[in-house]
């Protein structure tokens, strides 16, 4: 009888928080991940008590442990791309920053987190100037959305052009390009702009109507860095997760009372 030979698998790290209700953050990180057929690890940068209606409590973990779990991901798995969410405050910020350095990173993907989506607030307000002077610089690619574009750049959003200024001034702070989401937008269509550090690519597509939105953002930078990791070009990386994303709100999941969660396994349902 032989032995199969060991298989190495593309390795991807989610550094975010916890969310107890299973629809954000490191939990629907990893479901992301396995559903792009990567292998997902974990840093924790903290906890949250929350459910499908309200966050009642957030609890950080030490900036020591956050380095040693960096140190001890990347020393063994290697990861091929990182995906950033909840970082809390500037302390925390700092230690990932130097963690994405120390082990120089490649395809660091950032959802800057910044309010959840039953409004509770998840970087503080003092953490933000870090956020731009400390870890733009390391990413490969930002993904806010309009409310977090216009705090990283400074303006107030009210159209395309503002987008489009608002992107410049994010890779001006350092990040290799800017995914600006529209689905904070108004209208039928969402355009989802990205800019590369020379252009301009806009993705449109029909606005679907459901609550099943909680942890959207933390799904699309997964997916990205997924498509990443795989050695997927950046602009094809962004249309397979938004394609993938809409297929989970398409058939999105109500496990609570409040905001459902896409169906992250939408290929596998029947």
């Amino acid at each position: 009888m032989t032995s199969a030979s060991p298989r190495r698998p593309v390795a991807v790290v989610s550094i975010a928080a916890s969310d107890s209700s299973g629809g954000a953050g490191i939990q629907a990180d990893l479901l992301t991940f396995a559903a792009h057929g990567v292998y997902g690890a974990t840093v924790l940068t903290g906890a949250t008590a929350q459910n499908t209606r309200a966050v009642t409590a957030i609890e950080p973990v030490s900036t020591r442990l956050l380095a040693l779990q960096i140190d001890a991901v990347f020393s063994d798995l290697r990861p091929k791309a990182v995906k950033i969410g909840m970082l809390f405050d500037a302390l925390r910020i700092g230690a990932v920053a130097r963690g994405l350095r120390r082990w120089r990173a490649k395809n660091v993907v950032l959802d800057p987190v910044m309010i959840a989506k039953t409004g509770a607030r998840l970087l503080s307000r003092a953490a933000l100037g870090r956020l731009r002077s400390d870890l733009l610089p390391l990413c490969d690619l930002v993904t806010p959305n309009l409310p977090e574009a216009e705090a990283l750049a400074g303006i107030r959003i009210r159209g395309d052009a503002d987008r489009r200024l608002a992107a410049g001034l994010i890779a001006d702070l350092g990040a290799r390009a800017v995914l600006v989401k529209g689905g904070h937008a108004r209208g039928g269509m969402v355009r989802d702009l990205l800019f590369d550090g020379r252009f301009f690519t806009e993705f449109v597509a029909p606005r679907l109507r459901t609550r099943a939105t909680h942890g959207t953002g933390c799904t699309l930078s997964a997916a990205i860095a997924a498509n990443l990791a795989k050695g997927i070009g950046l602009e094809e990386a962004i249309v397979e997760a938004i394609r993938y994303l809409r297929a989970g709100l398409e058939r999105g999941l109500f496990p609570g009372r409040g905001f459902g969660v896409p169906d992250h396994f939408t290929g596998t349902r029947k």
